[in-house]
């Protein structure tokens, strides 16, 4: 080796020197490697102090399975190091063969430099803490920092294997969590993963201590690596419910931006975004208005008391959230979906409707309302998404609701492009945001189940009224309000469709506006109320 030839020599010059360092540095990091190896693969991972160590592993059995480096930008074949503000993060591989690849991230916090760098005043919890020890929001950034281009998503060297899914595995050794372990699956089990949970105890000397809030969990599933990666960057911080650096609008942008095409669907999603953001209802709010598929993202939609009461379901602790609840729920006014939602339900009145249609009820937010309506003997909620619909399920607390109320209310899956005789026999139905989900040449099927085939006698139809994009300034032209919408009427688009429709099928329509007013532009959002009066001469084709 070259060290033993300068020593021989007792001369050293540049070139030697930097060979001397590389080697060392090298001769380190494997030494480390081979030490942390070690501890997690022949050891009892029971035993106390490996408990102690925050480290994250990424196994794949894809084949040629070191590809896995190419995907991380990060070879196999080197121990790699990095410094970040709050310590040190090392990625090394344990194993690195064709068949089986795992790449592993180990962080080491420099706890006490943080702290005294950052106050000086500290009390003594602020040295004697799980904060270096546990997956934390430290993780989060150690992910992006180290495998920030697999994050976002790129690699040179394989593109196509970026938006592969392959099987993947991921380890935190561990991950605090006050819901226990069935709020670990929540988070993980909507979107894909098998859920592996290890429950560690206080004292293992001391069983009778109880559980403590620690768990190694493991998550495998066939997926992209980014998708993977973005979920623990957004929901380890979610599960540890804190954050060590200072919230701001910048992490709504993160939370968006990581989020886009799974948390607006996720069921959680509105615990995810209050814990994410550190409980800031003024944050959660805009980013909920922004993220929830069914309203436009310029709408301020959540409400903060849901945000807070399914933050408290979880935690069992929440009593100083209730307070700042009640406080925001005095200065806050409807929202426009809320104001959509009660129009629905003064047609439902002044009709004295008993049996009600919601098509496409989503989450369950008309029906909540509805059963509130004495009048109303039995409604019927149908979706396309049997997500959406355990959501209502649960929105609706239907598990613990009294049996003769609960007769009165029924949840199905289907389409609105099918004829389903289960829709038929009804006095009223509602569509409230719904028909720009659609594509367009699938309205006639729409139309033929609803009014030729279902045929209620009163029908609300809500939809985005186009004209009114001019007025957020964040909205590109040409742009819909949100990226699931087929299409968006105008004013005049909407009323020549719903006119047709009351000719062709024996109805009357007359129209009405939701939401915020521009006396060039109309409203935010139009509606629709179609009354059947007679048997149609005519039926569509």
């Amino acid at each position: 080796m070259h060290i033993e030839y300068i020593a021989a020599k007792n001369t050293a010059s540049t070139e030697d020197k930097r060979v001397i360092m590389e080697e060392i540095t090298w001769l380190h990091f494997y030494l480390l490697s081979l030490m942390v190896y070690w501890l997690y693969t022949f050891l009892d991972k029971k035993q106390e102090w490996i408990k102690r160590i925050m480290l994250l592993t990424i196994s794949t059995t894809y084949q040629p399975a070191t590809d896995l480096g190419y995907l991380l930008h990060k070879n196999p074949a080197r121990l790699q190091s990095f410094t970040l503000n709050f310590g040190q993060a090392h990625v090394f591989y344990p194993e690195a063969t064709a068949e089986r690849c795992t790449a592993a991230l180990l962080l080491d916090i420099n706890t006490v430099q943080l702290m005294r760098e950052r106050d000086k005043g500290l009390s003594l919890d602020q040295y004697v803490n799980d904060r270096p020890y546990v997956a934390s929001s430290f993780l989060s950034v150690a992910i992006a920092e180290t495998f920030g281009s697999a994050l976002n998503g790129h690699s040179k060297e394989r593109p196509a294997l970026v938006e592969t899914a392959i099987p993947l595995q991921a380890q935190i050794a561990a991950l605090p969590c006050r819901g226990g372990e069935e709020w670990l699956r929540r988070l993980f089990e909507p979107l894909g993963y098998q859920v592996t949970i290890t429950e560690h105890l206080l004292d293992e000397k001391f069983t009778d201590w109880g559980s403590s809030s620690y768990y190694t969990v493991t998550l495998a599933a066939t997926c992209r690596l980014s998708d993977l990666l973005t979920h623990l960057y957004v929901l380890i911080p979610v599960l540890d419910d804190a954050k060590h650096y200072w919230i701001g609008d910048d992490e709504v942008e993160k939370l968006l931006r990581h989020g886009k095409g799974w948390l607006e669907t996720h069921p959680e999603r509105n615990v995810i975004s209050y814990r994410y953001l550190r409980h800031k209802q003024s944050l959660t709010r805009d980013a909920l208005s922004r993220l929830i598929v069914e309203e436009s993202p310029n709408d301020d939609i959540e409400e903060t008391e849901q945000i807070a009461e399914a933050d408290q379901e979880t935690t069992g602790n929440a009593a100083a959230v209730q307070d700042e609840t009640k406080q925001s729920e005095e200065e806050r006014k409807p929202n426009v979906h809320e104001q959509r939602l009660q129009a629905a339900v003064e047609v439902f009145r002044q009709c004295e409707a008993r049996r009600v249609l919601d098509l496409g009820c989503g989450e369950g937010r008309l029906l909540k309302l509805l059963l509130q309506e004495r009048q109303i003997e039995h409604m019927l909620g149908l979706d396309v998404s049997y997500q959406a619909l355990m959501l209502a399920q649960r929105r609706l607390h239907l598990e613990r609701m009294p049996e003769r109320q609960r007769a009165r209310i029924e949840l199905i899956h289907g389409a609105l492009t099918y004829r389903d005789k289960r829709l038929e026999g009804y006095d009223a139905a509602a569509v409230i945001e719904v028909i720009e989900h659609l594509d367009q040449p699938r309205l006639a099927a729409f139309e033929r189940v609803l009014f030729e085939f279902a045929r209620p006698g009163t029908v609300v139809v809500t939809t985005p009224n186009a004209e009114y994009n001019v007025k957020f300034e964040t909205l590109q032209a040409g742009t819909f309000r949100h990226q699931d919408h087929r299409f968006e009427w105008s004013r005049e688009q909407f009323q020549t469709w719903a006119r047709q429709i009351a000719e062709r099928h024996g109805y009357t329509v007359r129209f009405a506006e939701v939401g915020p007013s521009d006396e060039e532009v109309g409203a935010l959002s139009q509606m629709g109320v179609f009354s059947r009066v007679a048997i149609p001469t005519t039926l569509a084709g």
